[in-house]
């Protein structure tokens, strides 16, 4: 980013913080019957959100809208608030939505230090091939007349770490996370292939209270067959299984030819890759556990850590392995020297 004047610097951190504070003004409805500029003694968490943005450099995530085309700019803190609205139940617990709070700051973190944007105009996508982002305008049709309350509690989330990211080694992680696990969480080599040293497989008992624990899906044997481009012989248990230390599956073997786990989910659009499969008459019973890749944090599980009293900083020490909670600062410099992205 090209240095500015310092004179430069206080107008764009005007506008940071006026955009920030701007949203306040929509959702919190007018109370008094002059115009004088009363505080109140609680302030509003939005409120308390804007003001913590502040003292954080100007930074903007471009966000690239998947329906219309257009690109939203928005503050860093205002989008880590809508992605942690967009990705995780706004009815989990605060130290939950705190940790999906360090989770979505930290991807972004890392994401734009590493200056993968998508296009020369855009940073991400609005959609999980990123982190899946909703703004304003959506959020209010999703919730209607929860909209207020939800977001004050996911501001007070983001508020309260504000300027806080998850680090190893002292830089920001890939902070993976997903719905539910089968009861562990996934190595990253197990699935991804690239072992990560801090995304290791580690005990998540809490998720069997998901709604999303357990599924079946049935498809004729004939697709899968067709699918796989394999023959069962009459019978879907001609095959071997072996397991990864997550407790998924590693590889099928049908015959000669040997399957990824992960490319059986894929192909069959399983919600995980811990399954088992059954023949009953001329189909086969995919029974599954958990819901997603099962790699880093699962929100399931940070919702049950959180009920049972953990923090938001157990709850990521536990999923992200020998990490830390550190401050933004020195990245956002990197980010500002980098980047010449003011808030509009």
């Amino acid at each position: 980013m090209k240095r500015k004047n310092w004179m430069a610097f206080f107008i764009t951190g005007g506008l940071f913080g006026a955009i920030l504070i701007l949203p306040t003004l929509i959702v919190v409805p007018f109370t008094g019957s002059s115009a004088s500029h009363e505080v109140p003694e609680t302030p509003n968490p939005i409120e308390k959100a804007a003001d913590a943005s502040k003292d954080l450099s100007p930074i903007a995530v471009r966000v690239e809208r998947s329906q219309s085309g257009k690109i939203e700019e928005v503050p860093l803190e205002t989008y880590v608030a809508r992605v942690v609205a967009s990705e995780m139940p706004a009815e989990f617990e605060l130290e939950a939505l705190k940790a999906q709070a360090l989770a979505a700051r930290t991807y972004i973190t890392r994401h734009l230090l590493e200056e993968e944007g998508v296009s020369q105009e855009a940073d991400v996508t609005d959609t999980v091939n990123h982190q899946v982002y909703k703004n304003d305008e959506e959020l209010r049709a999703q919730w209607h007349d929860q909209y207020t309350s939800n977001m004050e509690k996911i501001s007070t989330a983001v508020s309260e770490t504000a300027g806080e990211i998850i680090t190893y080694n002292q830089e920001p992680i890939t902070a993976a996370f997903f719905s539910t696990s089968n009861g562990y969480t996934e190595n990253a080599e197990d699935y991804w292939e690239n072992e990560i040293p801090y995304l290791k497989s580690v005990e998540s008992p809490w998720d069997q209270q998901s709604p999303k624990f357990a599924d079946q899906k049935i498809i004729p044997i004939t697709q899968v067959q067709t699918a796989l481009g394999v023959n069962f012989k009459g019978n879907v248990q001609n095959m071997t299984m072996t397991k990864t230390e997550g407790n998924r599956v590693d590889k099928v073997q049908v015959g000669d030819q040997s399957f990824s786990g992960r490319q059986i989910r894929e192909t069959f659009e399983l919600p995980s890759s811990d399954f088992s499969m059954e023949q009953k008459g001329d189909h086969v019973i995919f029974t599954t556990k958990g819901y997603g890749h099962g790699v880093g944090m699962s929100q399931y599980g940070a919702n049950g850590m959180a009920k049972s009293g953990s923090s938001y900083k157990d709850i990521v020490t536990h999923y992200y392995h020998d990490t830390e909670v550190s401050s933004i600062n020195k990245q956002t410099a990197l980010l500002t020297s980098r980047n010449d992205k003011p808030v509009n």
